[in-house]
């Protein structure tokens, strides 16, 4: 007997942060499960990603856009609705970090994060929500952290948004879940990506993470992105509300 598999196949679905890292392998194992992924990003290409999604059967489209700019947001979606296009499946994924002691993180840094990595989570989401409530189903995951639920060390800005994340998919599935949209998040731990690129090329700061973490590694990003594929597909149809931490067990530790 073999078991359920994850099947996007008709889907249409909505990566921010597609260009690389977490964002990028999440687009690739939606289209492997059937979904077309319109992947926004800066300055990002279908050229350049061209061997990511070939010969997979999701079709993979990429849109420009700086979700630091709302103007631009609110441009993103009147060309979704000028299109037809109807996004079964958003994941807010996109996301910075300043890193500086909470004394002296500046105003200008906590703007800049707290514009990609909340403000453009619940603006996406708002609009994008109410048109999956109006076809009565879909599904939202956003990419939280491990800092959701941790103060960590000099990110007061980025702690403080993805606390708010967690709060904020709470506070949709509580609304949204009668209406047939599932709203979720996965909570990655330590990743190997480009925003963590300071902290790996820092063998002290590394050797004590990976000393914390139960299976004892970086985790990859593929790691992160079959969970985010499951939470949206229909075998997660009862799953409302849920920050999953996908960490390595290090909140365990």
């Amino acid at each position: 007997m073999t078991g359920p598999t994850i099947d996007l196949n008709g889907k249409t679905a909505l990566v921010t942060g597609a260009s690389r890292g977490i964002g990028l392998s999440i687009a690739q194992v939606l289209a492997r499960s059937g979904a077309d992924v319109i992947g926004l990003g800066t300055s990002i290409t279908a050229q350049a990603l061209e061997g990511a999604f070939a010969g997979l059967p999701g079709v993979f489209r990429p849109m420009d856009c700086d979700l630091s700019e709302r103007d631009q947001i609110k441009a993103l979606l009147a060309q979704l609705d000028d299109a037809g296009a109807e996004i079964d499946i958003l994941v807010n994924n996109a996301g910075i970090i300043r890193r500086n002691h909470a004394a002296e993180h500046s105003l200008e840094d906590w703007d800049a994060v707290m514009a990609v990595n909340l403000d453009a989570v619940f603006l996406l989401s708002r609009a994008l929500g109410a048109r999956m409530l109006e076809r009565g189903g879909g599904k939202i995951v956003n990419i939280a952290s491990v800092l959701s639920f941790q103060g960590g060390v000099l990110v007061p800005g980025y702690a403080a948004a993805k606390g708010a994340i967690a709060q904020l998919t709470r506070a949709l599935a509580n609304e949204w879940a009668q209406g047939g949209v599932n709203v979720n998040a996965v909570a990655p731990g330590y990743v190997a990506t480009d925003n963590t690129a300071a902290l790996q090329a820092d063998e002290d700061r590394s050797a004590a993470l990976m000393a914390r973490i139960p299976v004892g590694r970086w985790g990859r990003p593929e790691e992160i992105a079959w969970p985010v594929a499951f939470l949206a597909s229909e075998l997660a149809d009862f799953i409302h509300g849920t920050v999953l931490p996908v960490d390595g067990g290090w909140l365990s530790r």
